[in-house]
């Protein structure tokens, strides 16, 4: 069953993983340990990354399950791959594109952050970091990536209020680039990772990491100091 939660083609230089776990697309540790695994085999010196979901749905953040059983252990295992999942996909040495194919929630919109470019697909559907609404912070190592894309008159209401924003909404959010009709979206979301996928190595890589070191750093930290305080 996990090895068919999310699934990795490769076709003209582009590596594509798609979510779909036929539910919400949460991350669940099994989710996380899968994409990660995933994630190893995209080449890091060549290329882009397209990260998509199932028809709908991108991804709806964490699995809601996993947290309401209040079993801490299994509670921190999750979470802290998610914070390092994001680390590495914010700092990626390749570009990525998410192909948002649906509603981007809570963890599922910070990974849509995470992307060099965010091409959505137009529908009813929204993006949404609902934690405060759902009783829950939003931590030092998601605030950063956050600080860096939501645009700074959209900030108090996107993160403090947690506002959900429709896909065209979004772009002026900060959240997404681009929204294209649904017969056109992976067609541009293609054109967008073959474009990116010519950028040379490592020229691309050292600017990125010139450009977001220091959050990078910052979210680094942050992981470092919850794990820290999570083993006591």
């Amino acid at each position: 069953m996990t090895a068919e939660i999310a699934t990795l083609s490769q076709e003209n230089n582009v590596s594509t993983i798609r979510l779909d776990d036929g539910k919400a697309n949460a991350f669940s540790y099994e989710m996380l340990t899968r994409f990660n695994e995933l994630l190893a085999e995209v080449p890091r010196d060549s290329g882009s990354l397209i990260i998509t979901g199932r028809d709908g749905l991108f991804s709806g953040g964490f699995d809601l399950k996993t947290l309401a059983t209040g079993d801490m252990d299994k509670i921190k295992k999750m979470v802290i791959l998610g914070y390092k999942t994001l680390l590495d996909l914010y700092g990626f040495d390749r570009p990525i594109i998410a192909a948002v194919s649906g509603h981007s929630i809570a963890l599922g919109l910070f990974v849509t952050c995470c992307a060099d470019y965010r091409i959505a697909i137009d529908g009813q559907y929204i993006c949404q970091a609902n934690e405060v609404r759902n009783n829950m912070d939003i931590p030092t190592q998601i605030m950063e990536i956050l600080k860096a894309r939501v645009n700074k008159n959209y900030f108090y209401p996107a993160v403090y209020h947690s506002d959900a924003y429709s896909m065209k909404d979004s772009i002026a959010v900060g959240y997404i680039d681009e929204v294209v009709s649904e017969d056109r979206f992976m067609e541009r979301v293609m054109e967008k990772a073959l474009e990116l996928s010519s950028l040379p190595h490592p020229f691309y890589l050292n600017t990125k990491h010139f450009a977001q070191g220091d959050v990078i750093q910052k979210i680094t930290d942050a992981i470092d100091k919850y794990e820290n305080l999570t083993a006591l």
